[in-house]
């Protein structure tokens, strides 16, 4: 997949210049808000707006790569090996869709992986029931990238191609090498630590900045504390969660 980050005055433009270094339309891409823009306070502390965009194919390229796809499917049999996770008859629509996109997108990049599906912790990324797809196997580590980077724009891809495919939206996580299952339980455990810290020392405790789904998981985790309450402050990369006793 092709990626570039772009910075411009605003958030528009620099999406506009996206475009014009891909040489793509805003069909062809996925646009992602890291940073907006801010004039400061007379001029000092300004800074641009920072955008990442990454390239998918254009939408008929893309229809016709599936078809091709879904008619060698067809045409070949699939290896009666058994597969990690759950089996392909306990799979919802969602997960079978899931896992062949996925699997489909690895074999594109050259990766040789395993896919194991199952049902995801409710608390994880969406109160809706969604399926957890783990990706194993030699050198995996290099789909997760620094703090899970790469791992989340994989993870966008395959829900945007799920969600067009199913015409509607797809409840799929994406992980590698258990990564963000092991994030999730450390982050409950640093979630509580913390809250327990802000009550004995009656303070309030500032975690580091956190990607939204993982400010979300330490929300998720102290709502239901009558002692603490937190709140999400900051801009951009650098936002983060405070806990506050009540």
């Amino acid at each position: 997949m092709q990626m570039i980050e772009v910075t411009a005055n605003s958030v528009e433009a620099a999406i506009d210049k996206g475009l014009a270094e891909l040489k793509a339309r805003p069909g062809e891409v996925v646009v992602e808000v890291l940073e907006e823009p801010n004039t400061g306070l007379f001029g000092f502390g300004a800074r641009e707006a920072r955008v990442r965009l990454v390239l998918i194919g254009n939408r008929a390229q893309a229809e016709s790569e599936a078809v091709d796809y879904e008619n060698q499917a067809a045409e070949e049999p699939r290896s009666s090996a058994p597969s990690p996770g759950l089996s392909d008859e306990e799979l919802d629509e969602d997960a079978q869709v899931g896992k062949q996109v996925l699997e489909d997108l690895l074999e594109r990049m050259g990766v040789d992986a395993r896919i194991a599906v199952q049902r995801a912790d409710d608390d994880d990324e969406s109160d809706d029931p969604h399926w957890m797809l783990n990706i194993s196997g030699d050198r995996v580590n290099r789909l997760i990238g620094r703090r899970g980077e790469t791992l989340s724009s994989l993870q966008h891809i395959v829900r945007l191609i799920c969600s067009r495919r199913l015409e509607r939206r797809a409840n799929i996580i994406v992980d590698a090498g258990g990564y963000k299952s092991g994030r999730s339980k450390r982050l409950r455990g640093l979630a509580n630590r913390m809250a327990k810290q802000a009550v004995q020392q009656g303070r309030t405790i500032t975690l580091e900045p956190m990607h939204p789904n993982e400010r979300r998981i330490i929300h998720l985790t102290l709502r239901g504390r009558n002692d603490v309450m937190t709140q999400s402050v900051g801009e951009g990369r650098g936002r983060k969660v405070t806990i506050v006793p009540r």
